[in-house]
């Protein structure tokens, strides 16, 4: 008997016992879809976080007053690294908010060469923009920056033009208008929307830039914004707790490193730091969020591969059961294969054959179901088809090796079976 007839019979044993088949490949592919869903689902998170914060400028860099908290599943998780350093940073942070006058004096002070600062204040979230006859819904958000402030963080004017250094030294109630804002308030001709007055919060603003569609993702949506000048946030908005943002742009990626560490010696005499103080400020570069939430991502890929690992050796155990079954109803029909001329091969092969046909059925399912199921979450945030090829590959072996350790001993137990004693079988 060749391989191939051994492969032949065992399929048609496969497709003759249905119900069993289901059974054991339902039970297969269970851990499969698990760990391919999670997989699929963390690669799509991941892609969309990437997409998420490349729009911020992969070559920039911002500071902060306080370090970030970013944490999955409630509390809070400091992305700041546990060492002494790190601890003693945090220590000696005393709170207190990026003011104005720091901001503006770093701005001035910072000389790195082939460097852009910029100076920024988030104003109100979630308010409507209307003009006389248009209103948008109250998801749009205010931000106030200078002339530096659309290249910093990746906006490119479609109409109009940028901000004037006297119009933010001034705070001048102007404004440019997102693409999603644009549409909303003027969807015939966004460019209508220049030199238009515009009501921001009840705050009537002059239009005097669209700017392009740009990338959003579930993370971030960059359409619904209105950018004013820094000054007029300052004016409007600003309180005593309220911290101002600078972000620094660095034309060449290999002088990054070199820029933070300028940029730390400049903003310390700035905080007015003693040599002996720690760092009451945290520089953070653009992919620094994007790091810390796929840090927690991998958290949680390690636990679904253990979840994984758990149900396919329960699903070795039952497939391993029901082969021993198969080889009990069939000791009559081993017994007459083998006095037709079938040798302990021929029947070993035959089982090992049928445990990993089941094995790989539940592989097939798993693995699309997974798939499936976990392109939902490439859908929410716009990354597209997601399909984790190395451990569609893994997950092959994997259920491979499972069925030949499931059906090894069962295989073994029909081999050895005396062809007398299996013909009298009852």
């Amino acid at each position: 008997m060749t391989y191939k007839d051994s492969l032949s019979l065992s399929w048609k044993n496969v497709k003759s016992n249905k119900l069993r088949t289901v059974i054991t490949v339902i039970i297969m592919a269970l851990g499969i879809f698990a760990l391919i869903l999670i997989i699929t689902a963390i690669k799509a998170a991941s892609l969309g976080l990437t997409n998420s914060f490349s729009t911020m400028g992969a070559n920039s860099f911002g500071i902060r007053y306080k370090d970030r908290n970013i944490n999955f599943g409630g509390g809070r998780r400091s992305s700041t690294i546990k060492t002494k350093a790190g601890l003693a940073q945090k220590k000696s942070n005393n709170g207190l908010p990026i003011s104005y006058d720091e901001a503006r004096e770093f701005k001035e002070r910072f000389s790195f060469p082939g460097t852009k600062v910029g100076i920024a204040l988030r104003g109100a979230n979630n308010i409507v923009a209307n003009t006389a006859n248009k209103k948008t819904n109250p998801d749009v958000n205010v931000t106030g920056g200078d002339e530096n402030y659309l290249e910093l963080n990746g906006f490119k004017i479609a109409y109009g033009r940028n901000f004037q250094p006297g119009e933010v030294e001034a705070g001048r109630n102007v404004c440019m208008l997102g693409s999603g804002v644009a549409q909303k308030l003027f969807p015939e001709n966004n460019a209508k929307a220049l030199d238009a007055v515009i009501s921001v919060d009840h705050i009537p603003y002059r239009v005097i830039a669209v700017l392009e569609e740009k990338t959003s993702s579930a993370f971030f949506n960059t359409s619904r914004v209105v950018i004013t000048t820094v000054n007029n946030i300052r004016r409007q908005y600003a309180t005593q707790t309220s911290s101002y943002a600078i972000a620094v742009m660095v034309t060449d990626l290999k002088l990054m490193d070199m820029a933070v560490g300028e940029a730390t010696a400049t903003f310390r005499p700035v905080r007015k730091l003693a040599v002996t103080d720690g760092e009451n400020f945290f520089i953070d570069k653009s992919d620094s969020i994007a790091q810390s939430l796929l840090k927690n991502l991998g958290f949680l890929e390690k636990g679904t591969i253990g979840i994984a690992f758990i149900t396919l050796i329960g699903a070795a155990i039952g497939l391993m059961n029901i082969m021993l079954v198969a080889v009990n109803e069939r000791t009559k029909e081993i017994g007459l294969t083998k006095a037709l001329g079938a040798t302990r091969k021929d029947i070993r092969s035959q089982f090992l054959f049928e445990s990993v046909i089941i094995s790989l059925q539940g592989a097939v399912v798993g693995i699309v179901a997974g798939i499936l199921v976990g392109n939902i979450v490439a859908i929410i945030f716009k990354t597209g088809f997601v399909v984790p090829y190395m451990w569609v590959g893994i997950a092959v072996v994997v259920c491979s090796a499972v069925g030949l350790l499931a059906g090894l001993i069962p295989a073994i137990k029909a081999s050895r079976l005396d062809p007398i004693v299996a013909l009298r079988y009852e």
